[in-house]
C-alpha cells in the first residue's frame, strides 16, 4: 500500500452519536482506508488540521533517550542525533474510555552538544525542577539550567572523545553522577562540584558497560552491567578513595546484559535484560 493524501470527515447525525474518521487514499487501489476513528457526539460542523508546519514535516531526527521529570510530571525530556534536547510540557485532556488523551507541546529545545547526543536526566538538584544533563557523541556531559539556557557548564570530557553512550544521577545526592563510554569496560563517577576529574571509577566489568542505575534509596550505591553477563552492586561511600571491588555480583545471566532497572518504589529488586529474556533480582 502507498497512502499520502489524509483527510478527516465527521458524521453529521442529529443524535448524540457521532464520529470522526480519518482516512487516507491508497494509491495502489485508488480508494480510501479508514485510519482512525474517534466519537465525537455532537454533529461536526467543521473540521480543521492544526497548521503546525512540524507536523508535516518529512524528516524527524530519531529520539535516542528521554527522561521524566520525578518533581513536575508534565515535563519530559528527549535527546536526538541532530545534536538537540527538547524539553515537551505535557497536557492532559478528556478523557477517552479509561484513557486520558495526553498531548505534548515544545517547551524549549536547545542544541546541547557538538555531535548527536545519546541520553539526558533531570537531576534533583535547585529543587529538582530546572536542572538536567546530557551525554553525546563529541564525549562530554554537559548541564544546563532551564532557567538561564543561554549557557551551559561542561561537567566532564573524555581525553580521547569517546561518545558516552548514558548517564545517571544519583537519585539521593545531586552532586553525583555516572557515565559510560562507547565500549567502555568502567562506569565514570562525577562530582558537580569539581568538574571535569572523576571521583571515582568501578572497572571490574570484562566486556563494555551497558546499564548503570543509583540505588532510589541510597546515596552510595550503583548497579553496572554489561556484555560480560554481570550485573554489580557498588558501595561508593568511601569516594574519593579508590573502589577495588564490588560488593555483590550476579553473573548467571545467560546473555549480555543490555538494560537495567533498580525499582523507584521497591528498593528491592532490580531488573535486568538480556537476549529475549527479563529478570528480576532480589538485592
Amino acid at each position: 500500500m502507498t497512502f499520502k493524501l489524509g483527510l478527516a470527515v465527521g458524521s453529521f447525525v442529529e443524535e448524540y452519536n457521532n464520529k470522526v474518521q480519518i482516512v487516507q487514499l491508497d494509491e495502489d487501489t485508488s480508494e480510501f482506508v479508514v485510519r482512525s476513528t474517534f466519537d465525537h457526539p455532537y454533529p461536526t460542523t467543521k473540521i480543521m488540521w492544526i497548521p503546525d508546519s512540524n507536523k508535516n514535516s518529512d524528516f524527524c531526527a530519531p529520539l535516542t533517550s528521554f527522561d521524566w521529570n520525578e518533581v513536575e510530571p508534565n515535563l519530559i525530556g528527549t535527546s536526538s542525533i541532530d545534536t538537540t534536547c527538547t524539553i515537551w510540557g505535557l497536557e492532559t485532556g478528556q478523557m477517552l474510555g479509561r484513557v486520558n488523551v495526553v498531548s505534548g507541546h515544545v517547551k524549549t529545545q536547545l542544541i546541547a552538544h557538538d555531535k548527536e547526543v545519546f541520553d539526558i536526566a533531570f537531576s534533583r538538584a535547585g529543587g529538582g525542577r530546572d536542572m538536567f544533563a546530557s551525554v553525546g557523541a563529541d564525549g562530554s556531559v554537559r548541564m544546563f539550567d532551564l532557567r538561564h539556557l543561554e549557557h551551559s557548564t561542561i561537567i566532564y570530557e573524555d581525553p580521547a572523545h569517546t561518545p558516552l553512550l548514558r548517564l545517571a544521577w544519583n537519585k539521593q545526592d545531586p552532586n553525583y553522577l555516572s557515565t559510560v563510554a562507547m565500549d567502555a569496560c568502567e562506569v565514570i563517577i562525577l562530582d558537580v562540584r569539581v568538574p571535569c576529574t572523576p571521583v571515582a571509577r568501578l572497572n571490574n566489568h570484562r566486556a563494555c558497560v551497558n546499564g548503570i542505575a543509583w540505588a532510589p534509596h541510597s546515596s552510595v550505591h550503583i548497579c553496572t552491567a554489561g556484555d560480560d553477563h554481570q550485573a554489580l552492586i557498588w558501595d561508593v561511600q568511601q569516594m574519593p578513595r579508590a573502589i577495588e571491588d564490588p560488593i555483590l555480583a550476579y553473573t548467571a545471566a545467560e546473555g549480555e546484559i543490555n538494560q537495567i532497572q533498580w525499582g523507584a518504589t521497591q528498593p528491592d529488586w532490580i531488573a535486568i535484560c538480556y537476549n529475549k529474556c527479563l529478570e528480576i533480582l532480589r538485592v
